[in-house]
């Protein structure tokens, strides 16, 4: 699965042709969640508050960037890096 971008440990990673809603995957210290796309909500899984707080904020201002990379991992077509919070 590829890293789509990564800031503080946090990993963001997204599958191809993968489920719907549209989402990404967090990995952080062993941790392990899906969030959604537009409305940031953690959909399964596990992670600390002040990282569900990173990603929210980092997801909400990369979030056409990241319904882009969703409409490729569809369509089975690369997908492209996301500059991480760390590095905006």
């Amino acid at each position: 699965m590829p890293v789509i971008s990564y800031f503080f440990g946090i990993y963001i990673r997204m599958y191809h042709d993968d489920h719907n809603p549209p989402h990404f995957h967090v990995e952080y210290q062993g941790h392990q969640a899906l969030m959604a796309i537009e409305s940031g909500e953690l959909l399964a899984g596990t992670l600390p508050r002040k990282a569900i707080k990173l990603v929210r904020e980092w997801a909400q201002e990369h979030q056409q960037e990241l319904l882009a990379d969703w409409q490729c991992a569809i369509e089975l077509k690369p997908l492209q890096r996301i500059s991480g919070a760390d590095n905006d």
